[in-house]
């Protein structure tokens, strides 16, 4: 099932198509008796499948579990929250070949004070 949430505010420019989402309901909620949030208040909702700019009112179409959720998933003024997803959006790199130049384009001597890398062996 597909939930369309609207935002007043831009979109985060790091959310993806894949990423997932989640929110809290917030003491600040409206209709919310919640003093403050904690981890527990924290719901997944489920897979971003589009998102959509547009002046005023973007929004984002997420793919969610209509057995977990019945009725409207994320109520007004809910926090909303997204995970990258960590199979796509690994923070290293893969290959077999690197080639690295550093040029130094002033007149002056400079230092190099460290220059590392992370290799792991991938395949044989």
């Amino acid at each position: 099932m597909i939930a369309q949430i609207y935002f007043d505010n831009s979109i985060n420019s790091s959310l993806q198509v894949g990423d997932i989402v989640y929110f809290a309901v917030t003491s600040n909620s409206p209709g919310s008796n919640i003093v403050k949030s904690s981890t527990a208040d924290i719901k997944k909702l489920g897979i971003v499948k589009d998102i959509i700019h547009q002046i005023g009112n973007s929004y984002i179409d997420v793919d969610y579990d209509e057995l977990v959720f019945t009725g409207l998933p994320v109520p007004a003024g809910a926090y909303i929250m997204f995970e990258k997803d960590k199979k796509v959006n690994s923070a290293s790199l893969i290959g077999y070949y690197a080639e690295i130049k550093l040029v130094n384009n002033s007149n002056e001597k400079a230092t190099l004070f460290s220059l590392g890398s992370e290799i792991s062996e991938s395949s044989k």
